[in-house]
């Protein structure tokens, strides 16, 4: 299902995320994430939602990799050295992403409670990034 061997991209993604939550009102890990779509299937709304055995009518917003990270990726003026080093991690998995990955896209799965995939093409074919969740009320 959602757990095929670990690429040494997945790795990679994962070490860059390591113990970093994205913030929300439910701060949240990013992990690794393999798209469990039929080989040759590319991520659309509805082929992410069959993947993750979800209802075909789940809301899905599909937003790009900068609306998501932009407003972690900098330090607000006057920021502590611990929210400048988060920014940087922020900076640092999306280059790693952009440099790695084609053809990203950003879906958000849900309302309130949304589940959120960040995938891309890795060089052999597969669908595949980090995947996190936010809570918006």
């Amino acid at each position: 299902m959602k757990t095929k061997p670990q690429t040494p991209l997945l790795a990679t993604l994962g070490k860059a995320a390591a113990g970093l939550l994205f913030p929300s009102e439910s701060d949240a890990p990013l992990t690794p994430y393999t798209f469990a779509g039929p080989a040759g299937t590319e991520p659309t709304s509805a082929a992410l939602l069959a993947a993750e055995h979800l209802p075909s009518d789940t809301p899905v917003e599909t937003i790009t990799v900068a609306d998501l990270f932009d407003p972690f990726a900098e330090a607000a003026d006057g920021a502590t050295a611990e929210d400048k080093a988060e920014a940087a991690r922020y900076r640092a998995i999306v280059e790693l992403l952009t440099h790695e990955l084609t053809e990203l896209r950003v879906f958000r799965v849900g309302k309130v409670d949304i589940d959120v995939y960040i995938l891309g093409k890795d060089p052999k074919g597969a669908w595949l990034g980090l995947k996190t969740h936010v809570v918006e009320t």
